[in-house]
């Protein structure tokens, strides 16, 4: 069963040796000048997302508009991004050793930003690889003394798995 990374992970592709995407630094962020209006009543937030090549020979990377999709809160709802100030990997040769990186700026409902999921698909070489998924919040509340919880990456991942396995379950009864 296939199971979504969390923010942070590195994710290596098996069609195009040494390459490796995570999705990382899902942070608040401030709007980008210009974008008050346009996010009214939204919380802006940022993410980061890395191709790395640790390959023998250059690839040819594209990660542009429509290759990336934020989903937001629990019934994973369409975050409003802002295109026009994120800033994404158009054409770069990404030679060994080297990494390209796209930043997201992308704005949504405080209350929905405890679960926020981004899929990517990366184009390399005029291939398409297939979609990847990374999870992750903003905002979450820090726990109060003395009470046991499990880490952010552990109890989403766990959430996530838990409800992928049920969903697998249910599909073969």
């Amino acid at each position: 069963m296939y199971e979504p990374n969390v923010v942070g992970d590195w994710r290596e592709y098996d069609e195009h040796s040494g390459l490796r995407v995570r999705v990382h630094c899902l942070e608040a962020a401030e709007p980008p000048r210009g974008r008050d209006e346009a996010a009214e009543g939204l919380t802006y937030f940022r993410v980061r997302v890395t191709v790395e090549n640790r390959g023998e020979r250059h690839l040819g990377v594209h990660l542009e508009d429509g290759q990336i999709d934020v989903r937001i809160g629990r019934d994973g709802e369409a975050a409003f991004i802002d295109w026009r100030n994120s800033q994404f990997i158009e054409g770069f040769d990404v030679y060994p050793l080297r990494r390209a990186t796209a930043v997201m700026y992308a704005a949504g409902p405080e209350a929905s930003l405890s679960q926020v999921d981004v899929q990517i698909q990366l184009r390399v070489e005029e291939e398409w690889t297939d979609r990847r998924l990374w999870t992750g919040g903003l905002g979450l509340q820090e726990p109060s003394v003395g009470t046991h919880t499990t880490t952010l990456r552990d109890g989403l991942a766990l959430q996530v798995s838990n409800f992928l396995r049920d969903q697998a379950e249910e599909g073969t009864a």
